[in-house]
């Protein structure tokens, strides 16, 4: 089976590209499980401070589930539930990331590609970029999970577009209705995404993780979330890094934060 995710971390920035370039980056079921995995691990490491989601090369974020899979893990709909389990595992594991996730994308961001771009909390696009969920061009009905997480990034009208036409929906129209955050030109893009990395990783991870938090507690109305919230606030405000940013403005320097 083809196609593996590519992780590195340096300076804080965690990149996982999704790489299986012979079929436009689509994820396969080891690369969903791969993304699970990283999730897991990631928990407990204290020198990320941001992660970014990429495709391989230019021409894709990703062309959603690896279509090859299908015969064998979604033939019948015992096996299609057990696939979409597979896929929302993922997809929630990256939404639950304690630290800010970014979706950087080029080129085609399709179906599933599209759901897990939404499990971000930003995403930075090309104007070359473009979404499209093509369901109901396969027969193939999409998980409402993963639905869920699709109308959350572009509305209810902009998923009603998306999954009631299949038709292309491009970066500079997704961008008008919120679910792209920003959104330059293909050559400048790049610079553009990596300005914006930096500048996550030089801030408070424990504000940055109290205020994710925050976001999602209030989008979801969860109490279990909420009470979280309130518990990484403490922290944050009980912080070495509180501290370091008083000190930092008061001498009128960059603060140096530790995590702590």
């Amino acid at each position: 089976m083809a196609g593996s995710i590519a992780i590195t971390v340096e300076g804080g920035i965690a990149r996982l590209t999704l790489t299986n370039p012979e079929r436009r980056n689509a994820i396969s079921s080891a690369m969903w499980r791969a993304l699970s995995v990283f999730a897991q691990e990631a928990g407990g490491r204290s020198d990320i401070r941001v992660a970014v989601l990429r495709g391989a090369g230019d021409l894709a974020f990703s062309g959603g589930a690896d279509i090859s899979d299908f015969d064998s893990a979604r033939s019948d709909a015992s096996g299609a539930q057990s696939y979409d389990d597979v896929v929302e595992q993922a997809c929630s594991a990256i939404e639950g990331l304690a630290f800010p996730t970014l979706a950087f994308i080029r080129g085609a961001c399709v179906g599933a590609g599209a759901a897990l771009a939404a499990s971000c909390d930003m995403r930075i696009a090309g104007d070359d970029a473009f979404f499209a969920i093509p369901a109901a061009r396969l027969g193939l009905g999409y998980d409402p999970r993963g639905l869920g997480r699709v109308l959350r990034a572009f509305g209810s009208q902009g998923a009603r577009q998306l999954f009631f036409t299949a038709e292309r929906l491009p970066a500079d129209r997704a961008h008008a209705m919120g679910a792209v955050d920003l959104i330059a030109p293909a050559a400048e893009v790049e610079a553009l995404a990596e300005r914006t990395l930096l500048r996550i990783a030089e801030n408070a991870p424990l504000t940055l993780k109290a205020a994710k938090l925050a976001i999602r507690a209030a989008e979801s109305g969860s109490q279990g979330l909420s009470g979280e919230a309130k518990r990484a606030t403490a922290s944050a405000n009980a912080s070495a890094d509180y501290r370091e940013g008083r000190l930092a403005f008061a001498e009128k320097r960059a603060p140096r934060f530790s995590g702590t």
